[in-house]
């Protein structure tokens, strides 16, 4: 009998005694869990109980307080990451922005979407101001 990738991945959390998912540990539930998508996984991690690392969890579309809190953490991430690493934030966070331009194409997309776009628009800008101008836009609106 196959097992469903959250067994498959429970099972894996289990032998793998994390406290938390990093970086590393993701990489190697890829592995382990192949063939999955990283959106696929972040998915399923993102129901667990386990806290994530911020490049783990990626960029939550749910709410804009979800937006804001990983966008925020993202930009953390990004000050002090090395070039490598700022490749891989902005890779996830293109690839965030990409998806809600596909859902804002749909006649049934909230009016919200136009503005998740603009916040990660303007985080790919500059995510080291993107703090205070959230802030800023959260007040003018």
């Amino acid at each position: 009998m196959k097992l469903s990738r959250r067994a498959r991945l429970n099972a894996c959390l289990e032998r793998g005694g994390w406290l938390a998912i990093r970086e590393d540990e993701f990489g190697q539930l890829l592995g382990e869990l192949a063939p999955i998508s990283e959106q696929q996984l972040r998915r399923l991690l993102r129901e667990s109980a386990l806290p994530l690392a911020p490049l783990v969890e990626g960029v939550r579309q749910s709410s804009l307080a979800d937006l804001e809190r990983t966008l925020c953490a993202l930009a953390a991430e990004y000050a002090h990451a090395n070039v490598e690493g700022r490749r891989a934030i902005r890779r996830l966070v293109i690839t965030a922005r990409d998806h809600a331009r596909l859902a804002a194409r749909r006649s049934d997309a909230p009016p919200s979407k136009q503005e998740t776009i603009l916040w990660m628009q303007t985080w790919l800008e500059n995510p080291e101001a993107f703090s205070l101008w959230v802030v800023l836009r959260k007040q003018a609106c």
